[in-house]
Formats: C-alpha cells, sequence, structure tokens
C-alpha cells in the first residue's frame, strides 16, 4: 500500500507496522493524520486496534482497507471508531478520496461501502437483530450484563448462585474473547452492545 502514495505529492508515509500491537504503538509514537487499518492483523485485530488509536488518540482517522465488505465487518469497524472504510480493490483516486476526507476531519466510506450502508438502513427489520457477542456463552453474556450494570464479583455471585471462582473464571474467559484488559473496557464495550 505504500508504494501508493510515493507518487501522491501531498501523502507521505510516516510508518508501517505488521500487527495489530505495533500498530497501536507506532501511532502513539508518530501521531499521523490517518492511519489506514486492515481488520486481518496478527496478535489483537485491525477492529481493536482501532478501537485502541481512537480511544488513545481521538484526532487521528483511522480508514479500514480491507477485502471485507460484509454488514458484521463494517459495523465493527465503525463501532470502534474508524471514520472510513474503503476496499483493498478500490482504485487510487477513490482510496485517496477516502484518506483525503478522513483527514480533514469528515467520514467517507467508499461507494459500495455506502450503497452497503443505505441498503442496511432502508431495508425493513423483520427478524429481531443478531445477539451481541456471539463469542460468548449465554452464561458469559449474563455475567457481562451485570458487569454493564456496575455489579462486582461478590454481587453476580449471589445475583446468579455461583461460587466468587466460578464468576471469576467467567469474567477471564469474557475479557478473553472480547480482548479487553479490564472491567472498565469490558463495561465499555458491553454497553455499546446495549448491555447494562
Amino acid at each position: 500500500m505504500g508504494a501508493l502514495f510515493l507518487s501522491v505529492p501531498d501523502t507521505e508515509v510516516v510508518g508501517e507496522a505488521a500487527t495489530g500491537e505495533e500498530a497501536v504503538a507506532r501511532v502513539a509514537d508518530l501521531q499521523p493524520d490517518v492511519v489506514l487499518m486492515d481488520i486481518q492483523m496478527p496478535g489483537i485485530n485491525g477492529i481493536e486496534a482501532t478501537r485502541r488509536i481512537v480511544r488513545d488518540s481521538p484526532h487521528i482517522g483511522v480508514v479500514v482497507v480491507t477485502m471485507f465488505e460484509d454488514d458484521d465487518s463494517v459495523f465493527a469497524a465503525m463501532r470502534a471508531g474508524a471514520r472510513g472504510y474503503v476496499l483493498k480493490g478500490a482504485d487510487q483516486d477513490e482510496i485517496l478520496k477516502v484518506i483525503r476526507a478522513v483527514a480533514s476531519g469528515e467520514a467517507h466510506f467508499g461507494p459500495k461501502i455506502a450503497v452497503r450502508l443505505m441498503s442496511f438502513f432502508s431495508a425493513p427489520k423483520l427478524v429481531a437483530p443478531a445477539e451481541a457477542f456471539p463469542e460468548l456463552t449465554a452464561r458469559e453474556r449474563e455475567i457481562l450484563n451485570l458487569i454493564a450494570t456496575g455489579k462486582n464479583n461478590q454481587e453476580i455471585a449471589n445475583n446468579l448462585y455461583l461460587s466468587p471462582k466460578t464468576v471469576r473464571n467467567h469474567i477471564s474467559n469474557i475479557f478473553t474473547k472480547l480482548q479487553v484488559a479490564d472491567r472498565a473496557q469490558a463495561i465499555i464495550r458491553a454497553r455499546e452492545a446495549g448491555l447494562g
């Protein structure tokens, strides 16, 4: 992707990263105007890397550049704070248009993604939305909901008639599956999904 910008006078590539963790660290050091983020990255994925970058440096615009145009990927990127989303097969003009828009503080999604968004929001909703956090078990979702309401481990254990150790094990599994470091991050993710 870096080669794309060699011939463009008003852009400069200030760094590259191979993993999600490296991307977060490089962005913190370099403070670029715009970050091009791939969803599929080793370590933490591009969605979680985007979330961390936007949390730590909200002035930096993240553009997700990916092969995935499914609704789940698009909305996960938007929820994480990406201000742009463009497909890898897009031509140079389209990619630059999205980058320039995001650099000037706008949100911009490539034409194919814009069509998908319009379809999604204009389609009649005949079925209930997909359950939040499908990677969690029903019990883990129940515990995450209680965490999001502000309950501590002992209160959760009392509420669900579980031992505190069992609750701790479930919470550890939740943190791992959601790729969060602590309770505060878990609460934010849960509330963004409508829990709590």
